[in-house]
């Protein structure tokens, strides 16, 4: 199995997009995985902004229960940073939701495949 330490996802999503928005999904491919090893918000408005995050298990549908921040505050031109170290499964993968058009979402970690 090989491991590679990458960007995993990269999204500046529109405005309070139905169901969200994906920065990721594991491959599909049997056996696949991944760690997240961080999560960043970053504000490039001028104006304060909230966003929300999920893991969805095995591409769910969004769900309450999946949420690492809901409604969260990020000032304007700010950054926020997550140190997680999150596990996922083929087909598992990371939503989110911007209130406004000004943020942008990364993700970094490793793919196993």
């Amino acid at each position: 199995m090989a491991t590679i330490y990458k960007i995993l996802g990269q999204v500046a999503p529109a405005a309070n997009v139905s169901g969200g928005t994906q920065l990721y999904a594991v491959p599909s491919v049997s056996g696949s995985s991944a760690v997240v090893s961080t999560i960043v918000v970053c504000n490039r408005g001028a104006s304060a902004s909230t966003y929300r995050i999920a893991i969805r298990e095995a591409n769910a549908a969004l769900d309450n229960k999946q949420y690492l921040a809901y409604d969260a505050t990020v000032p304007a031109y700010t950054t926020t940073t997550f140190t997680l170290g999150v596990t996922l499964s083929a087909l598992d993968a990371i939503t989110v939701v911007a209130s406004t058009a000004n943020l942008t979402f990364q993700a970094f970690g490793s793919e196993v495949s």
